[in-house]
């Protein structure tokens, strides 16, 4: 079959592609260097919908390319240059064209589609330049990887491989070009280190010392300025050097770390790294064919594959779900926030006043029961910025205003009476919770919003006392709050239709991601991950080995052990939420008595790290009581993967989100749990899980696995 035979083919089983057209124009180099085709993807949209590669999408490149091929073989063009529109090169294969493959015939016809379409670059009678104009991911940095030469545009904000990080490999010529471009060491950081670092992109500076083009240039100027260049290398005025690489000894030590890092990230659990690292070994000498061979077979295996479906399933959720929160009211409701309290001046206080000054660009107030610690608060934000100016995050005078913004102050009369929103973070106690808003009712305009960062108390009960709790909502940010996205906006009884669309319309402009969560114990993360360590706690209670209670999940591929979590959170911190839970659902949240002993003993961690490997305190060890039955990792394993599945179910029951889909989103932006178990839920129907404990599964077939 020919590539236009099986493109379009392809191209019947996804009629809804939005396809980038592959415009060619002629131009005379400078210099007189001679006449040149300029290839431009665009898919007729901004650059907020970046351009993609579908079936009829490669079609389009196919036939441009038949065109210039002509002219190159006729002696009118010396040269083919490949650009994209403003802003966009191109990010990749279309995503929701391949969650519609039903069969692997059809996937393995798009990985050929690509590299028949691609390598025509390559085979071109005359040099071909990719100018890399803007974004570039994907199947977008391929397809210049195939070209003679590259250039990319200083400002370029986004050059990524993020395949290996939704489950599939770099399967349009990455894992076979860019390691016999740059060497194995310099490709697998790009291929496997960057994906696995939630999904990492390079900016253009790197991309260029990493020796993945030839030459930089100002975005202002910069096809103007890479068609010079162009016409100095098709002249001879200009070389292009690369270094050697090296195929000895250096290839094989590059992938065996990379090995160990994929290890450390998906312990084994997700194929897709270890399918890169695979076809790369076997490059090692060169034959281009053979790994597009094996990159044709890698995708068509992972196409079909329930990891990536589940990350693709992951990525929308992130990229799309996220963008829209379920459950939010009109956002013409909410009111403007022109100054932020936040009461409490620890840690978790003085990050929420780092990030409100940082994203609203509001004066922030912090307040505390002495001087000391107000000023503690103060200056740990005062220190934060000014290691965002060291790290060129943040310009001079951009730090000096965000300093401006943040103070300090006893007096809460004072302090809040003009704000609009004040948000506290004091100690988990209702009693002290219900103390400062009566103080802050008091105190604020009739306006404000009142929020609580609580992680598990209710909030309903909290603003009981109240003689306005229409305005107090929850407003649960997770440590630390500069890196995790997720923020649990929790709707109390009360809670009124405008206190509630403030919430959203602040969420947003901290660029978090916001769930709409109902006023239940924990809300979703904490409660999720309650269970499940308190599963795995008890299993160690009853005498299975802490190491081998601690190794039970890692076929997962979770971001760390119960035990790590455990120590992440704080023993105490674990502790006390489990108290709280078990005094709501007493049949199924029990507080183990060995982490009670563990808290009392002032211990914060299981494992020490003096030798350079974690090994268990032989002091936490002597705190344990526990019975004889001596259970395997994959008992403990089963364990808590059903009183995760029937948690679950219990919350849907209870209206705690909407759908299960929320649930997910939750656990990937608040808890970190990787794509390619799509949170959660996707993992618990694929095993079986969910319909052995719940007696049916939790997403509609086809949603986030291969359509029947």
């Amino acid at each position: 079959m020919s590539t236009a035979e099986r493109l379009k083919a392809a191209a019947e089983l996804f009629p809804d592609e939005i396809v980038t057209t592959a415009h060619v124009r002629h131009l005379e180099l400078p210099a007189g260097a001679g006449r040149f085709a300029l290839v431009t993807l665009d898919n007729g949209l901004d650059h907020t919908k970046p351009t993609t590669f579908g079936p009829r999408s490669l079609g389009e490149l196919d036939a441009a390319l038949d065109q210039v091929t002509a002219e190159a073989e006729r002696g009118e063009i010396v040269g083919v240059g490949l650009t994209g529109k403003p802003f966009v090169f191109a990010v990749g294969a279309d995503l929701k064209g391949v969650e519609l493959l039903r069969h692997r015939d059809d996937a393995l016809a798009i990985g050929r589609g690509g590299h028949d379409v691609f390598r025509r670059f390559a085979d071109l009678p005359v040099p071909s330049f990719a100018y890399y104009n803007g974004a570039a991911l994907g199947g977008g940095v391929e397809v210049g990887l195939h070209c003679t030469y590259r250039t990319i545009a200083a400002q370029s904000p986004a050059f990524a491989l993020p395949e290996v990080f939704l489950g599939l490999v770099p399967g349009w010529g990455g894992c076979t070009l860019l390691p016999n471009l740059i060497g194995a060491e310099r490709a697998l950081k790009v291929i496997i280190e960057n994906s696995l670092s939630q999904n990492r992109m390079l900016k253009a500076p790197k991309v260029h010392e990493l020796g993945i083009t030839d030459a930089i240039f100002d975005s202002a100027d910069f096809l103007e300025q890479s068609l010079h260049w162009t016409s100095a290398v098709l002249r001879g005025e200009l070389a292009v050097e690369r270094p050697a690489v090296d195929r000895g000894e250096a290839w094989d030590r590059a992938v065996a770390a990379a090995r160990t890092f994929a290890d450390s990230k998906v312990h084994g659990a997700a194929p897709a790294a270890y399918r890169a690292l695979d076809i790369v070994a076997a490059v090692k000498d060169g034959d281009l064919d053979a790994g597009f061979a094996a990159e044709d077979e890698a995708l068509a295996d992972l196409i079909m594959g329930g990891e990536l479906r589940s990350g693709i399933y992951a990525f929308n959720l992130v990229q799309k779900r996220a963008k829209r929160p379920v459950g939010a009211p009109d956002k013409g409701l909410a009111r403007p926030v022109t100054k932020v309290g936040v009461v409490g001046a620890g840690l978790m206080a003085s990050q929420l006043a780092l990030l409100f000054a940082r994203r609203l660009e509001v004066p922030v107030v912090l307040t505390d029961i002495d001087q000391e610690r107000v000023d503690k608060g103060v200056g740990y934000v005062h220190e934060q910025i000014d290691m965002l100016l060291l790290k060129g995050r943040v310009g001079q005078d951009q730090a000096n205003r965000l300093k401006a913004l943040v103070t300090g102050s006893l007096d809460k009369a004072t302090a809040f009476a003009d704000a609009d929103f004040v948000i506290e973070a004091v100690f988990e106690e209702m009693g002290l919770k219900q103390q400062v808003f009566a103080e802050l009712e008091a105190v604020v305009p009739e306006h404000a919003i009142l929020a609580t960062n609580t992680s598990s108390l209710s909030v309903t009960e909290m603003a009981s006392r109240l003689s306005r709790p229409e305005r107090v909502v929850g407003f649960h940010f997770f440590n630390p709050v500069a890196v995790l996205p997720l923020l649990e906006i929790v709707r109390a009884e009360q809670t009124d239709d405008a206190s509630l669309a403030t919430a959203f319309a602040v969420s947003k402009k901290l660029k978090k991601t916001s769930v709409l969560v109902k006023d239940a114990p924990a809300f979703v993360v904490n409660r999720i991950l309650t269970r499940f360590m308190g599963s795995v706690l008890a299993s160690i209670d009853e005498g299975a080995d802490i190491r081998t209670a601690d190794r039970a999940l890692a076929p997962l591929g979770l971001p760390m052990s119960p035990i790590e979590l455990l120590e992440l959170v704080g023993p105490a911190v674990a502790h006390h939420v489990a108290g709280t839970l078990h005094a709501a659902y007493p049949d199924r949240f029990a507080v183990s008595p060995n982490l009670g002993r563990v808290v009392a003993a002032g211990k914060r961690a299981f494992y020490l790290h003096d030798s350079g490997r974690p090994e268990l305190d032989p002091e936490v060890l002597a705190l344990f009581e526990t019975g004889d039955t001596a259970l395997t990792e994959e008992q403990v394993r089963d364990r808590a993967l059903t009183a995760i599945a029937e948690e679950i179910g219990l919350m849907l029951e209870e209206g705690v989100v909407a759908a299960p889909q929320d649930i997910d989103l939750c656990l990937i932006t608040g808890a970190g749990w990787p794509f390619h178990l799509g949170g959660i839920t996707p993992y618990l129907d694929r095993s079986g899980v969910s319909e052995r404990v719940l007696g049916r599964r939790l997403l509609e077939a086809g949603v986030a696995d291969v359509p029947a």
